[in-house]
């Protein structure tokens, strides 16, 4: 085999292995937000009205429906396990077109059919807090 071909196989392995963890099925292990209850998450000002964003390292995504509503959700989509990755009027996860509403998490859109895990947040002044 040539060092090309050889090189061009490991390069095709490393993708498929980092595309398989992107949209890894749900499992017992330990979610990342399991250790940051009790923590900032965010902050108010990172979270648009009508829109959200998302807290990659928590696998989290935080919305805000309406001003001074904030809401928290698992990054996880129900449909691959793919982390969502934009909130634009809806949560949306770009690996296989699946939508969510920012206000419930229910899926709106795509192959999903369960809604995203909401989780309770409160906000201190200007920081959201996971609880």
């Amino acid at each position: 085999m040539s060092r090309r071909r050889l090189l061009g196989a490991a390069g095709a392995a490393g993708a498929a292995a980092l595309g398989a963890g992107a949209c890894a099925g749900p499992g017992d292990d330990p979610q990342p937000q399991d250790k940051l209850h009790g923590t900032v998450i965010a902050r108010t000002d990172d979270v648009p009205v009508g829109g959200g964003t998302v807290v990659i390292d928590a696998k989290l995504v935080v919305t805000q429906p309406q001003k001074g509503e904030f809401k928290a959700f698992s990054a996880v989509c129900t449909h691959a396990g793919c982390t969502v990755q934009e909130v634009e009027d809806n949560i949306h996860c770009l690996c296989h077109g699946s939508e969510f509403d920012i206000g419930t998490g229910d899926a709106v859109g795509g192959p999903a059919g369960e809604p995203l895990e909401p989780f309770e947040v409160r906000i201190e002044g200007a920081d959201i807090i996971l609880v």
